[in-house]
């Protein structure tokens, strides 16, 4: 076997067939952009550069046939909480279902970690943000949504038998959105609605500007300062928001409100994929049109949760139901008559959140509480460079 750092262009497209070639014959299987994991490595695009550097590994046999890949990352700001060491990271890993080729691609990257002052690393895991390319899938080998990862059944046992240990379990939720919520969330979305202080409001593409700004207000009051997440900026969120315009529906992203002010944020998108899989990883101009008409002609059935989050300051008064049942009234063409909540015709037949961490136990009481099935499992593990060093899983946060 011999193993190629990538360094030339020909090599970057064979770092991203490895991927293709593992997964062709799985019918779950969605290629994913090329253009999406391209800009994880480009310096230009990915701003954790600022703060790391990454590298790049193939592996071929001795007949020059593809057989894995590996990249390695080291990232300043990479840290979870409780880490009294310096972590680095690897991912896009994929290889055949061979302890020993794996167990070269593992030593590479863990040697150049050690190289660079590591004492640990956790995989697979991304370059940047961790809503994209997190996690080794372990259960629920369904197709996967858009920048997730998917993988095949076995990378768990390549893993665990190198010596990877669980760090922390990736937990997605979906349901059946013709299926009717609990009583209670009807009931507290009409003690809600006596206020006329409260109101809710679906993003509307047409005034982008208002509706960045209003996330803004919300993400940074009830996420920056907590796990390492960090204040955004409006300008970012209204970025964020022009580059999804194209895939949006205004029916299935809201907003709440108190006195005018933003005090809640429910986004969600159509499941991109059943859309991108006739692509085939491409997205040039052609093909941006070819996925405008599967758009217009090919009904999505699937819409998936990006972010949900209530104010600190108005958590745990219900705000949460009413956010959704506000939702609902387009999702489900719900109709509320004589004080009854009527559940019409669904515009989508599904939904599925994007994971949360079991470390949160708050967040998956909310997932769950919604009547939700546990969808897929997806792990972060971590490998300890000193063998003799305990071992602790993620913290759980309280």
């Amino acid at each position: 076997m011999n193993l190629i750092e990538v360094t030339t262009p020909a090599q970057v497209k064979e770092f991203i067939q490895v991927n293709v070639l593992i997964n062709r014959e799985d019918p779950n299987y969605i290629r994913p952009l090329d253009k999406d994991i391209y800009d994880v490595f480009d310096k230009e695009k990915n701003k954790a550069f600022r703060f790391g550097e990454a590298k790049r590994w193939i592996l071929k046999d001795n007949q020059g046939n593809l057989i894995g890949r590996i990249a390695a990352f080291v990232n300043k700001k990479y840290k979870n909480k409780g880490d009294d060491i310096p972590v680095g990271g690897i991912g896009f890993f994929d290889c055949i279902n061979n302890q020993e080729a794996a167990n070269m691609l593992f030593d590479i990257a863990k040697n150049w970690l050690t190289e660079k002052g590591m004492e640990a690393m956790d995989g697979p895991i991304n370059f940047g943000e961790r809503d994209t390319w997190w996690g080794l899938l372990v259960e629920g080998f369904e197709p996967p949504l858009y920048r997730m990862n998917y993988n095949q059944p076995y990378y768990k046992n390549l893993f665990e038998t190198y010596g990877f240990k669980p760090f922390f379990n990736q937990i997605c939720f979906g349901l059946q959105v013709k299926n009717r919520l609990h009583e209670k969330f009807y009931e507290r979305h009409a003690a809600i609605s006596k206020d006329p202080n409260f109101s809710a409001d679906n993003i509307k593409i047409s005034n982008l500007a208002k509706y960045a700004k209003d996330f803004t207000v919300v993400y940074n009051k009830a996420w920056a300062g907590h796990g390492g997440m960090k204040q955004i900026e409006e300008r970012t969120v209204l970025k964020m928001f022009q580059s999804m315009k194209a895939v949006m529906d205004e029916r299935i992203s809201w907003i709440a409100y108190y006195k005018s002010e933003p005090i809640g944020i429910w986004i969600n998108l159509p499941d991109l994929n059943q859309w991108f899989k006739y692509l085939n990883g491409k997205f040039g101009l052609l093909d941006k049109l070819k996925f405008l008409w599967y758009k217009k002609t090919k009904r999505c059935t699937k819409f998936v949760g990006l972010v949900f989050g209530i104010v600190p300051e108005f958590q745990g008064k219900g705000v949460d139901a009413y956010l959704i049942v506000e939702g609902c009234k387009l999702m489900q063409r719900l109709k509320i008559e004589n004080g009854q909540y009527i559940v019409g015709k669904p515009i989508y037949d599904k939904y599925e959140m994007q994971w949360i961490g079991e470390f949160n136990p708050k967040m998956i009481n909310v997932a769950e509480s919604l009547g939700t099935q546990r969808t897929r499992k997806l792990t972060t593990y971590r490998f300890l460079f000193d063998r003799e060093k305990e071992f602790k899983p993620h913290p759980i946060l309280h």
